[in-house]
């Protein structure tokens, strides 16, 4: 990640910068004192992804520096400030600002929102890659094609039955509700098509894939205690995945399937943590690992369905 830092504060620049530094979060790019000197070019010319930007600077502040970016500046904003006011955050929200610290800087507060953000980066850019990889196949293999649904979805589920072997957890109770979890997506992305961000919350695809498993008549408490046992047999495959790749990293770094699914699957900090945990000697109790499940669930539909595009 690389990041930039707007503060009058030299002070809080330098603790910023080093936190992140320390913290091994990524690099930092620029600094500047005011939010005068910062144009959206320039940042795109460094490449950066976060903007921790102070709220009151004394020539621009950051509402009106953020306002004069926001349209070519397509990065995250982290605001910065000892104002509280309801008025001034909601003002950052309306333009953009999704993360907000406030001052003195908190070290535990600082990290948790960052690697918060972090995260948010590296699953929209994983989502964005599989997406402009299976809209390119999707343009290639359009003109004639007319697979017939019972066809397209076998050929799906077998995409992501592959998938799930390459993951490890073919043999998990969780694996068939993850299979149902990639048809129920397919169908409901096909009649929301037209919609922007369509791909549905974990609860729908939880409740969607529970109504078609159970059978007529069933109440909302049935759905509910049903969607709840699936969504914990996918968390636990989710978590025996995580294990399965940390273990493939740990034997040969170099194995393609931990090059190709581990930063995609996961959070790459998350992996090396998990590779950590198994390189100690332990009774056997595990530490609880925090899993972005909707992201796992999100990547491995795009990847199934890349798959089974190519075929």
């Amino acid at each position: 990640m690389r990041f930039f830092i707007v503060d009058d504060d030299e002070a809080v620049r330098s603790s910023l910068a080093q936190l992140i530094e320390d913290e091994e979060l990524g690099i930092v790019a620029g600094e500047a004192e005011d939010g005068a000197e910062v144009t959206a070019s320039y940042l795109n010319d460094l490449h950066i992804d976060i903007l921790c930007i102070d709220l009151l600077m004394p020539e621009r502040d950051g509402l009106e520096t953020i306002r004069a970016i926001k349209d070519e500046f397509h990065g995250k904003y982290l605001m910065l400030s000892q104002v509280e006011t309801k008025e001034l955050i909601g003002q950052a929200y309306t333009l953009g600002v999704e993360y907000y610290v406030t001052k003195p800087i908190n070290r535990v507060e600082v990290l948790s929102v960052l690697h918060l953000m972090i995260e948010r980066l590296h699953l929209e850019h994983s989502i964005e890659n599989i997406q402009h990889s299976l809209k390119s196949v999707m343009q290639f293999q359009q003109r004639g094609q007319t697979t017939k649904t019972k066809q397209r979805g076998k050929s799906l589920a077998e995409a992501g039955q592959f998938l799930l072997a390459e993951l490890g957890i073919v043999g998990e109770k969780g694996s068939k509700d993850l299979l149902d979890m990639i048809l129920f997506t397919d169908q409901y992305l096909a009649l929301h098509a037209d919609q922007h961000d369509s791909f549905p919350s974990l609860k729908v695809i939880f409740t969607g894939i529970t109504e078609d498993k159970l059978n007529e008549p069933f109440t909302s408490a049935d759905i509910a205690r049903e969607a709840k046992a699936a969504e914990q047999r996918v968390r636990r495959a989710i978590n025996q995945s995580l294990k399965h790749i940390a273990s493939l990293g740990l034997t040969d770094f170099s194995h393609p399937t931990f090059e190709n699914y581990a930063s995609k699957f996961f959070d790459f900090t998350i992996v090396r943590k998990k590779m950590s945990e198994l390189t100690k000697e332990t009774s056997g109790r595990e530490e609880h690992t925090r899993i972005n499940v909707k992201k796992f669930v999100q990547v491995l539909y795009y990847e199934a369905k890349r798959i089974f595009m190519e075929d």
